[in-house]
């Protein structure tokens, strides 16, 4: 009998990080896929990534739809419990055998705590790692949720084993979203021609032969209510560069509509030719357009990620990724439009930078269909509950 490995995907940074595992899943002829789809993956406003995955051909199992509008504190505790009414549902009907969560998103722990009170196994992706801010203290309490841990890297492993885990529990596989790298890196590198007309986002389009930066900037959800004032810095520092710009529609966490807001206001009054606006798109092609780009600026995990492993210059804004481990191609500034111009410009005139491998290797997607296949469940769920304490 096939395993069942129901995997939960909240986000459009998610599919990414799991996106070569699912693929992995689907061919393993011992496994079942069980894709369910909820939160703002599903919602136009964030740019409907549930398009996106059908279209690769995922065909999800079930939908939930739990997010609140408001994008502040309360909206964030409320969704997850949104997700803790409905979840548990799902589950009784699909009856998985493992449910695997990703990384640290606030609707990423309402799996992980409906599956562990329904007593199915959980498996974590990205556990042991540091990123600052409320994130991480998810990430954590996702870690003490699980039974099965796919880690990024030695520290990170060491960071689970510290927390209390057994040790023959936690696997360091590399982090998925490094094989979709991999994977672009290796191919045609080649942005779509009609890259502006596919995905028909706002502004006037450019020349992306000619080099462009991008930027995603997301609100720091402890710091949320000064996100207009810090999305404004950002947004000044790209005007007065008036470099070429891809700009990236931020995430549903706290503070969001403040970010929105200021981009909106933004462009009413200073209707810049040289910045277009994007809610998403495929992760493939985002690789893709980062691959090309002079850099990336803001403060996604993208930048630290992805494009440490390609190369890829980075200007990390604030605290969002505060302690999160970096590699050469990073530059840390804060939230001022002086600093930010003199960062740009220097990761400009540097070009790329040598790989680093800090998040993997561009094989995590077999490495964890591979266990999920032959790890022994009630094993893991032993050692987690006994052998640990003796």
């Amino acid at each position: 009998m096939r395993r069942k490995i129901c995997v939960v995907i909240t986000s459009r940074a998610s599919y990414a990080r799991i996106k070569s595992v699912l693929r992995e899943i689907r061919k393993n002829q011992n496994l079942e896929l069980q894709l369910v789809l909820g939160a703002s993956v599903l919602l136009e406003k964030y740019g409907s990534a549930v398009n996106v995955i059908e279209k690769d051909g995922f065909q999800p199992a079930s939908y939930v739809y739990m997010v609140l509008e408001g994008e502040n504190p309360i909206t964030m505790a409320k969704t997850a419990g949104m997700g803790l009414l409905e979840l548990p549902t799902i589950f009784t009907n699909l009856m998985p055998d493992v449910v695997v969560t990703i990384a640290d998103r606030f609707e990423t722990i309402s799996s992980a705590i409906s599956a562990a009170y329904m007593n199915i196994p959980v498996a974590h992706v990205q556990g042991g790692e540091i990123s600052g801010s409320i994130d991480e203290r998810v990430r954590h309490a996702v870690t003490k949720l699980s039974d099965i841990h796919f880690v990024s890297n030695e520290k990170a492993r060491k960071r689970v084993i510290q927390m209390g885990e057994a040790p023959e529990t936690v696997f360091v596989t590399g982090c998925p979203s490094i094989d979709l790298a991999a994977e672009v890196m290796k191919g045609d590198r080649k942005i779509d021609e009609n890259f502006f007309e596919r995905y028909k986002g706002v502004g006037k389009p450019f020349d992306l032969s000619k080099g462009y930066i991008v930027v995603v900037q997301h609100p720091v959800t402890t710091e949320y209510e000064y996100a207009l004032e810090q999305i404004n810095e950002t947004l000044m520092a790209i005007y007065q560069l008036r470099i070429p710009t891809i700009w990236f529609w931020p995430n549903v966490d706290a503070g969001s509509d403040k970010v929105s807001k200021g981009i909106r206001k933004f462009r009413e009054l200073y209707n810049p030719d040289f910045i277009y606006f994007l809610k998403n798109i495929p992760p493939e092609d985002f690789l893709k357009l980062l691959l090309n780009s002079f850099c990336i600026v803001g403060n996604s995990s993208v930048a630290i990620r992805e494009c440490s492993f390609m190369g890829i210059p980075a200007v990390n804004i604030g605290n969002r990724q505060r302690g999160r481990d970096r590699g050469r191609n990073v530059i840390d500034v804060g939230h001022d439009r002086e600093e930010i111009k003199k960062a740009i410009k220097k990761q400009i005139e540097v070009g790329r930078y040598p790989q680093d491998y800090i998040y993997g290797d561009g094989e995590a997607g077999r490495r964890i269909a591979s266990i999920l296949a032959e790890v022994d469940l009630n094993r893991s769920r032993d050692k987690r509950f006994y052998e640990i304490w003796e």
